[in-house]
């Protein structure tokens, strides 16, 4: 068995990612020392209010999007807005997607990212309010898979995520979250397919279903989550 990575070697790796997607998405072009716009964005995954939206959230999107990658026309973008999804994120608040697209638009063309590349990360960024990607869409069926693959996790994996997110929501009242909670899983439930990859079709529908499922029912009972 080996030890798990040190908090530090796990940002050194993020970092050391970021430096590699930037200069990749740059195509050349000249631009500033990546390292600052690292910085900043780490410590906005590194915020206190965050207890499921945080850099270990980041990593597992950016692997999932490495198992995905062939499925995307610019998985550079991909993994830009990766790192830009949920840069800005306060659970009171319902304009988060808005900001952290707004946001990559103004960081990503003073890091030196043409304009073309910026768009394309700031509409996959707004396409995660609804993870419902058009038919043909590889890069947003690529992020919004890989943001949703949590939703497959063993149950110990997924029970761990369900309770992350009332820990962030921390400030609801119980029977208002569990309305409220009812209401998305509702919604994901609905979508005619939550993964358009074939991979995450064939690997992630069914047990992030199952789960999904699970949960709903759970919260409807008296015993369930609090």
């Amino acid at each position: 068995m080996t030890d798990s990575p040190r908090p530090r070697d796990t940002r050194t790796a993020l970092v050391d990612r970021w430096r590699d997607t930037l200069l990749a998405a740059r195509s050349g072009a000249p631009g500033p020392d990546p390292l600052p716009y690292a910085e900043n964005l780490l410590a906005r995954w590194d915020e206190p209010q965050r207890r499921y939206h945080t850099t270990a959230h980041l990593t597992a999107v950016l692997d999932r999007i490495d198992t995905l990658a062939g499925y995307a026309a610019d998985v550079h973008a991909v993994r830009l807005a990766a790192w830009f999804h949920d840069a800005v994120y306060r659970p009171d608040r319902t304009e988060n997607e808005e900001r952290s697209a707004a946001l990559a638009e103004r960081a990503l063309p003073e890091a030196g990212v043409g304009e073309a590349v910026t768009a394309e990360v700031a509409r996959l960024v707004r396409l995660t309010v609804t993870h419902d990607p058009a038919e043909g869409d590889g890069n947003g069926e690529v992020l919004c898979d890989a943001d949703l693959a949590v939703l497959a996790g063993s149950p110990q994996e997924y029970a761990a995520y369900a309770a992350q997110v009332r820990e962030e929501y921390g400030f609801v009242p119980d029977e208002a979250f569990r309305a409220g909670r009812a209401d998305v899983l509702r919604q994901l439930l609905a979508l005619p397919r939550l993964f358009r990859t074939p991979h995450g079709a064939a690997e992630w529908e069914a047990r992030a279903r199952h789960n999904l499922a699970t949960e709903l029912e759970l919260l409807g009972s008296p015993s369930g989550p609090q």
